[in-house]
C-alpha cells in the first residue's frame, strides 16, 4: 500500500505581508498530480491544515477543491494540529464524499479510518488530533479515573493506549496482519524545531517522548517543519513531512519535501522517499554595504524573498527606497553598523535636569558606536528647540 504523507500547510498563512495563497495552491497542484503519477493507495495529512482557528474565506475554498480532487483519485485522512479549530475543520465531516474522512475529535482515537489495500490486507489509519492537554487529560481518562497529568506524555500515552488496544483485538481476529499508519500532531523528543512553529508548551514541557508512539508500522507526524525522522522503537518509523514551504528565514536552508512510503505485510518496506516540492521563490539572507549589495555581491538574490542587512558605518540615505529597487522581493531590510567592540548596556539616570541634547547624543552613540557629528549634532538642538517651542505656545 503506498501512502503519500504531507503536513502543516498553514492555508492563509502570510510571509512578511507576502500572501502565500497562491503558492500554497501550486503545492496543492503539485500534489494532487504525484497522487495521481504515483498510485497513492491513501494521502494522509497530519495537521495545521489551516493557519489559524478562522481562516479567510480563499483558504476554505482551496482546501474543499483540493479534497474533492484528491477524492476522485485516492482515499484522504486529514486530522487538526494546534493551528486549526478542531470544530471547524471537523464539522461536517459526515457530508463528505467517500473517500474523505476527517477525524477532528478525541474521542475517535482508537477507532481507525479502514483502508483496504490491492493485495485485499486491511489497513488501519489512526488520526491523532493535536490533543491540548487541558481538554483531552478529560475527555481521555478511563471512567471513574481522575483527569490525566498535565502534559503532552501523559494525553498522548492514553491516546496510544486506546490505538494500541484496538489494533490488538484487530490482529487477533483478522486472518493477515493488519497494516497500520498513525496520523498525529506533536512535537517529539528529538525533533529539530524553527522559529515559525506555534508554541505549545504546557507546565514548561512540550514534547512527547518518541517511545510513546510505538507499537504502529509507520507513524506520519506533523507540527515541526523541517523534514526529519525521529527515532523510535523497533518495527516502527516515524517521520515528520514537514510544511510544503518555508515560513521564516529560519526555514530558508530546508529542502521541503512530501513523504512517498509503501507499507507491505511486515510494515515500512525500504525508506521513505522524501518528493520535493515545489519551491515558488527562494528564500535567502545578504549582508555587506549598500554598494557590495547593489552591484555583484546582491545579483544572485534579485529575484529572491530576501532578508537584507546594509553594514555602513552610517545609514546611508534612501536606503529602503534603494534596496528595494535592486531587491524587489525584500522582505526585511536592517541597518546594522560593524561592531565596534562589545557595547554595553546603556543605563542613564535621566531627570528633569538633564540636558536632552547630551542624553540623545548618548543615545545615538549607544546604537552607532560614534557621538552624532556636527551637522547631526545641529539637527538634534534644532529638533528640541522646536519641540519646547510648540510646547511653550500650547
Amino acid at each position: 500500500m503506498r501512502i503519500l504523507h504531507t503536513s502543516d500547510w498553514h492555508l492563509g498563512r502570510t510571509l512578511h505581508g507576502v500572501d502565500l495563497l497562491e503558492h500554497q495552491a501550486a503545492y496543492l497542484d503539485h500534489l494532487v498530480e504525484l497522487t495521481r503519477s504515483e498510485g497513492v493507495d491513501a494521502v494522509v495529512v497530519a495537521g495545521d491544515v489551516y493557519d489559524r482557528a478562522i481562516p479567510p474565506v480563499e483558504a476554505v475554498t482551496l482546501l474543499s477543491s483540493t479534497l474533492a480532487r484528491l477524492a476522485e483519485i485516492t482515499q484522504v485522512v486529514v486530522t487538526p494540529g494546534n493551528h486549526d479549530s478542531a470544530t471547524r475543520l471537523g464539522f461536517g465531516a459526515e457530508l463528505w464524499r467517500d473517500g474523505v474522512h476527517v477525524r477532528a475529535k478525541v474521542a475517535d482515537v482508537g477507532r481507525p479510518v479502514e483502508l483496504v489495500t490491492t493485495d485485499g490486507a486491511p489497513a488501519l489509519v489512526y488520526a491523532l488530533p493535536y490533543l491540548d492537554p487541558d481538554a483531552a487529560r478529560i475527555a481521555l481518562r478511563e471512567e471513574d479515573e481522575a483527569p490525566l497529568a498535565r502534559s503532552h506524555e501523559a494525553v498522548t500515552g492514553a491516546a496510544m493506549r486506546r490505538v494500541r488496544a484496538d489494533l490488538a483485538a484487530r490482529s487477533a481476529a483478522a486472518t493477515a496482519r493488519p497494516r497500520s499508519l498513525l496520523v498525529a500532531h506533536a512535537f517529539v523528543v528529538g525533533g529539530e524545531a524553527s522559529e515559525s512553529e506555534r508554541d505549545i508548551r504546557v507546565g514548561g514541557v512540550d514534547t512527547v517522548p518518541a517511545a510513546v508512539l510505538d507499537g504502529v508500522d509507520y507513524v506520519a507526524l506533523g507540527h515541526l517543519h523541517g523534514a526529519q525522522r525521529v527515532s523510535t522503537g523497533e518495527g516502527t518509523v516515524a517521520r515528520y513531512s514537514g510544511s510544503p514551504l518555508a515560513y521564516s528565514f529560519s526555514e530558508m536552508r530546508q529542502h521541503k519535501s512530501t513523504v512517498l512510503v509503501d507499507l507491505g505485510p511486515d510494515g515500512v518496506v525500504g525508506t521513505p522517499e522524501l518528493v520535493p516540492a515545489p519551491v515558488p521563490r527562494r528564500l535567502s539572507e545578504v549582508s555587506g554595504t549598500l554598494d557590495e549589495l547593489l552591484g555583484a555581491a546582491g545579483e544572485p538574490h534579485a529575484d529572491d524573498w530576501v532578508r537584507v542587512t546594509v553594514t555602513d558605518p552610517a545609514r546611508p540615505r534612501e536606503m529602503n527606497a534603494r534596496i528595494k529597487e535592486r531587491f524587489p522581493h525584500a522582505l526585511v531590510m536592517t541597518h546594522r553598523p560593524p561592531d565596534r567592540g562589545l557595547r554595553e548596556s546603556l543605563t542613564l539616570a535621566v531627570t528633569t535636569a538633564s540636558d536632552p541634547l547630551v542624553v540623545a547624543a548618548d543615545f545615538v552613540q549607544h546604537v552607532t558606536g560614534d557621538q552624532p557629528d556636527v551637522r547631526e549634532t545641529a539637527a538634534l538642538r534644532l529638533a528640541f528647540e522646536t519641540a519646547n517651542a510648540a510646547e511653550r505656545s500650547a
